[in-house]
């Protein structure tokens, strides 16, 4: 199946950059280019891709704005949004995950990590480079965030590993690896974790974790 992608950054120079690594790809096709927020938002609600790679600074709507209007809560059939950038400041990095990004890359990481980025999207994980996690875990900690309400279903101490393993940023194979489980069974046991505690991909499981102290951050 070929993942169909939208690309929104306001220079022409990084969206054919951004295409001709994509295109490489057998199983990826970029669907359109948008210059601006608003044009983002409009493109993908009418081509439907399956992933949208979003820059922060854009005219008219900025990137986290297109994210919560594409991705955020109440957004009926959300659409997944990788948001990528040359800024990597944290309340960049925490409005767009907590506006419903899936992913969070640099335009700098190089391409592997973009194509890597986009499958684990399309797949239903989320790619977060490891130093972008921790500080952002740093961020939330000492920013003093109030702790989300406990879920009335208590997670088992199988879900808490999940949990823990999500929040560090591994997939479910290398969650399956750690934990001596199947795949299907990680999968099973994130399905699960999303019912208890009400939230709609693996990245809010990873502020849940955040916001209630559930992974260290050492």
């Amino acid at each position: 199946m070929t993942i169909k992608v939208l690309i929104a950054d306001d220079q022409a120079m990084i969206r054919r950059g951004l295409r001709l690594i994509l295109e490489e790809q057998p199983d990826i096709s970029v669907v359109g280019e948008a210059a601006d927020g608003s044009e983002a938002v409009a493109m993908a609600r009418r081509l439907r891709p399956d992933v949208c790679l979003v820059d922060i600074r854009m005219p008219k709507l900025d990137g986290i704005e297109v994210t919560r209007l594409l991705a955020g809560p109440g957004v009926v059939d959300p659409i997944r949004v990788i948001v990528v950038t040359t800024f990597d400041l944290d309340e960049y990095v925490y409005g767009a995950l907590r506006g419903g990004a899936v992913g969070f890359v640099l335009k700098d990481a190089g391409p592997v990590l973009l194509v890597e980025a986009v499958r684990a999207a399309h797949n239903g994980e989320a790619l977060v480079s490891p130093s972008i996690t921790l500080r952002l875990l740093r961020h939330v900690i000492s920013a003093g965030v109030p702790r989300a309400a406990a879920t009335e279903a208590p997670l088992s101490d199988r879900e808490l590993e999940v949990v823990r393993a999500i929040a560090r940023g591994r997939t479910n194979q290398e969650i399956a690896s750690e934990l001596f489980i199947s795949l299907s069974t990680v999968k099973s046991h994130v399905s699960g974790i999303q019912g208890k505690l009400g939230t709609r991909n693996r990245l809010e499981i990873a502020a849940w974790a955040w916001e209630n102290r559930i992974v260290e951050s050492t």
